[in-house]
């Protein structure tokens, strides 16, 4: 991969948003963040903006974070959270919309046309397995991924459509070993550092989805039939 180049990643202080900035910065890249807590990162290739997605102010941070260190080649959008179901706070669930779909599709609304307009880039959202599992136990989560992927994957072909140089990748996790994975059963779980390694594998290739493990996507599959009867009977 070719060094001297500039990426934004969002969700970086932890995670897999934190393997990943550390990976480009060892391979070259001058890299930006922006997460809602501090980066443990010191570096001189690396700048850190703290900022909640959520926030009122996240449009103007990201605007002034594109006009100081951009244009970006890469954008990662690695910020997501999650929980069970609170019924006497479903407030909650509506953050969670906001931090995992909306705050993605307000950063594409920014990077994307300046992408277009410069004819090179790329933008990488994560999304999860989850995406394609209607869950009760985490109803907010498993939707917001599955309108994220939708989207993203929607787009990516709009841009493949119209012969755009710029390409958007939607990358699909299982468990990953991170403040994220709350369940109790985890099968096939990866490491952060793993993760990033696919991330950055998608960097080169730029598919439009990548979904990772293979053996965790099947078991997903199978428990979505499964699901799909349970609402069925119901």
């Amino acid at each position: 991969m070719e060094t001297g180049r500039r990426a934004l990643v969002i969700g970086g202080s932890s995670g897999i948003g934190l393997a990943t900035t550390r990976r480009l910065i060892d391979e070259g890249w001058t890299v930006t963040g922006m997460s809602r807590s501090a980066s443990p990162i010191e570096a001189p290739a690396f700048t850190h903006v703290v900022v909640d997605v959520a926030a009122p102010e996240f449009r103007t941070k990201l605007g002034n974070a594109l006009a100081e260190h951009g244009p970006f080649d890469v954008c990662l959008y690695c910020a997501g959270i999650g929980d069970r179901v609170d019924l006497a706070n479903l407030d909650a669930e509506t953050r969670v919309f906001a931090v995992n779909l909306m705050g993605a599709v307000v950063v594409s609304e920014f990077v994307l046309p300046t992408m277009n307009a410069r004819g090179s880039g790329h933008f990488v959202v994560l999304s999860s397995l989850a995406d394609s599992l209607t869950s009760g136990e985490t109803p907010g989560y498993n939707a917001s991924k599955a309108a994220m992927s939708s989207y993203f994957e929607g787009l990516a072909l709009t841009l493949r459509a119209r012969r755009s140089p710029v390409a958007i990748t939607n990358v699909r996790f299982g468990f990953v070993d991170t403040k994220m994975a709350k369940s109790p059963v985890r099968p096939f779980m990866i490491s952060a550092e793993r993760a990033a390694d696919v991330v950055m594998r998608a960097l080169r290739r730029r598919p439009i989805r990548v979904s990772h493990p293979w053996r965790m996507a099947l078991l997903v599959g199978m428990l979505r039939w499964l699901t799909e009867w349970k609402i069925r009977l119901s």
